[in-house]
């Protein structure tokens, strides 16, 4: 693990701890793993990479509040990892199993010729954020995540363990 893996890793699980359970009710935290097998790109190009591979570790506290890590192939068909910290929200007044969900992190991985391709990219390392639109039943979720102006991903995940 690089320093920055680990600043980014470390500055995730304090905000997390900091954040408390103030809302948690009855709510509970989990540990999820998710694929992300598709993007959409609103303008596709030849050389775009539909089919990224994601691959992804989430912590969900009972607050809702989430970090994680992903590892997937770029628009571009590069090695890319995302870190993030965000939160859940769920929609209960459509339903109990419909959420939004909002990360933001650092993206690293977008370098060389691609550097340019996504806003506050320097040195392959850029500012992401990313809203998402979800459905969970059971352990199993969908969900749509926005990618900005480049498309959408669609995710499919599971609960591994909640406590």
């Amino acid at each position: 693990m690089t320093t920055t893996h680990g600043f980014f890793i470390g500055c995730a699980l304090g905000l997390i701890s900091a954040t408390g359970v103030a809302d948690a009710g009855a709510l509970s935290g989990k540990v999820a793993l998710q694929f992300g097998p598709y993007v959409h790109h609103w303008s596709p190009e030849p050389e775009h990479n539909n089919a990224p591979w994601l691959v992804g570790l989430e912590y969900e506290s009972p607050a809702r509040w989430i970090a994680g890590a992903s590892w997937l192939r770029n628009s571009f068909d590069q090695s890319t990892e995302y870190y993030y910290v965000g939160r859940s929200w769920r929609i209960d007044a459509i339903s109990s199993r419909l959420y939004v969900k909002v990360t933001a992190g650092a993206l690293l991985g977008y370098s060389g010729e691609y550097e340019d391709k996504i806003p506050l990219n320097h040195k392959g390392v850029a500012l992401a954020v990313i809203p998402a639109l979800g459905y969970q039943v059971d352990r199993y979720n969908a969900q749509l995540a926005l990618l900005g102006t480049a498309g959408f991903m669609i995710t499919f995940g599971m609960d591994l363990f909640s406590w």
